[in-house]
């Protein structure tokens, strides 16, 4: 594996706002994919006062080979989830929730109600704040996107990943052509959320493969692109391939946004939900043109 470039490495530092974050997120019992995938932007997203909450659990029925989070058999659904989340969106006093989850495919819906109703629980909490909810696929149930659809977030994203022809390795319990048609029936949906994806470098992907998973979500109706380096979180996940350079990102940013995409974050750091808030703000400017 190639050693950690200077451009990843990140001062360690913690100011009164991280312990605030952390302080409400304790109280409430909730869950963070932040902490659980151990992301490398904790610090700095915490010190600004926002987190990206995790529901349905700490456990992922799936075991994709990018990801830290823990597989296994999860237990049944908090029914008193979204209430908390709610209470936690207005001690923070957020403006752009994030809501995401681990892949549960034991559930008959795959957890979308317990999404609507955690969309229903903060629009009820604090009615000014956007909502972005980033779904995994459930098993490519039309009726269950449906109903996370239709409690009306302001921003659906669902990951891409990974580029087509290493999704059996990557993603082995998923499927590129799967995810695309996840995009494609929320970009139709009424009324529309502004839609968007992600994806990583680094896992033995060419550059003329991410072209294509460029264009393919486009194609797709997908208006916002996070694009960012994978980091392996433990020995037992994937090795890391390649590490891109700051340039180089910027180069696959111009690319994208050449193909017409509203907005796009680039970056060694970049994650999806890294400034969420800012990236929907950009999507929303670029629509409105000059």
């Amino acid at each position: 594996m190639p050693r950690l470039p200077s451009w990843i490495r990140q001062p360690l530092r913690t100011d009164r706002q991280y312990g605030s974050v952390q302080q409400v997120l304790t109280n409430l019992a909730l869950h963070t994919v932040c902490h659980s995938a151990h992301c490398p932007n904790q610090q700095e997203c915490w010190n600004r006062g926002t987190a990206t909450f995790m529901i349905l659990g700490n456990t992922c029925t799936r075991a994709c080979q990018f990801c830290n989070v823990t597989t296994g058999q999860p237990t049944a659904p908090d029914a008193g989830e979204p209430q908390r989340l709610a209470a936690a969106v207005q001690q923070l006093q957020l403006r752009h929730v994030v809501i995401t989850s681990v892949t549960r495919d034991d559930l008959p819906d795959g957890g979308a109600a317990h999404f609507a109703a955690t969309i229903a629980a903060v629009r009820a909490a604090r009615p000014d704040a956007l909502i972005e909810v980033l779904t995994p696929d459930f098993g490519g149930a039309a009726a269950a996107l449906d109903v996370v659809l239709a409690a009306r977030p302001d921003v659906f994203n669902h990951n891409l990943e990974t580029v087509r022809r290493l999704q059996p390795e990557i993603r082995p319990q998923a499927d590129y052509e799967r995810s695309l048609g996840m995009l494609r029936h929320a970009a139709a949906f009424l009324p529309k959320p502004a839609v968007k994806s992600g994806l990583m470098v680094g896992l033995g992907e060419t550059d003329d493969e991410l072209l294509e998973a460029f264009r393919d979500l486009r194609a797709a109706g997908c208006e916002l692109l996070t694009v960012g380096q994978y980091l392996r979180p433990k020995h037992s996940k994937r090795e890391v391939a390649r590490f891109v350079s700051p340039a180089d990102f910027a180069q696959l940013e111009q690319t994208a946004r050449a193909l017409g995409f509203h907005a796009v974050a680039a970056g060694p750091l970049v994650r999806s939900s890294y400034r969420a808030e800012e990236l929907t703000q950009a999507a929303a400017a670029e629509a409105l043109g000059p």
